[in-house]
């Protein structure tokens, strides 16, 4: 009966390490929107400092899947990995959907709005829902998602 016991506990304990280890693999809803406020605060602080910043991934700007992207008042990426210089503004999502138009009508001063859309994960090529949480700093559109 203890042996039985046992087993049951470490099954369970294998299964809760295994499910917290999965989901450490991607970012959080928590973990996208706290790094959208910290690039918010670092636009705010330095814009051009900031920018390189998000586009290389230092200061912390780069975690797993999470990263801060911005656009200009020219709808071009500003802050990107890989995309800086081309057009945020007339960025299709994977289904179609025009994800750069929503987002640059989504983003609000001093407000975190969100976008959904259809994005495939960092390596992947099937496109799952990625949600944005977007917001506004000045002439910047700046955005943070996270994988569903």
């Amino acid at each position: 009966m203890l042996r039985k016991k046992l087993a049951m506990l470490s099954a369970a304990a294998f299964l809760g390490f295994a499910g917290s280890a999965l989901a450490a693999e991607y970012g959080t809803p928590a973990e996208a929107k706290a790094m959208l406020d910290k690039a918010a605060a670092a636009v705010k602080a330095d814009k051009a400092k900031a920018l390189v910043m998000f586009t290389k991934g230092e200061g912390g700007f780069k975690d797993r899947d999470l990263y801060p992207y911005c656009g200009g008042p020219d709808g071009n990426f500003t802050a990107h990995p890989t995309l800086v210089g081309q057009s945020l503004k007339a960025l299709k999502d994977k289904a179609g959907k025009p994800l750069g138009e929503e987002v640059y009508a989504a983003a609000k001063e001093g407000t975190i709005s969100e976008v959904t859309y259809m994005w495939p994960r960092p390596g992947q090529t099937d496109p799952v829902v990625k949600v944005a949480y977007v917001t506004r700093i000045g002439d910047q559109v700046c955005a943070v998602g996270y994988y569903k």
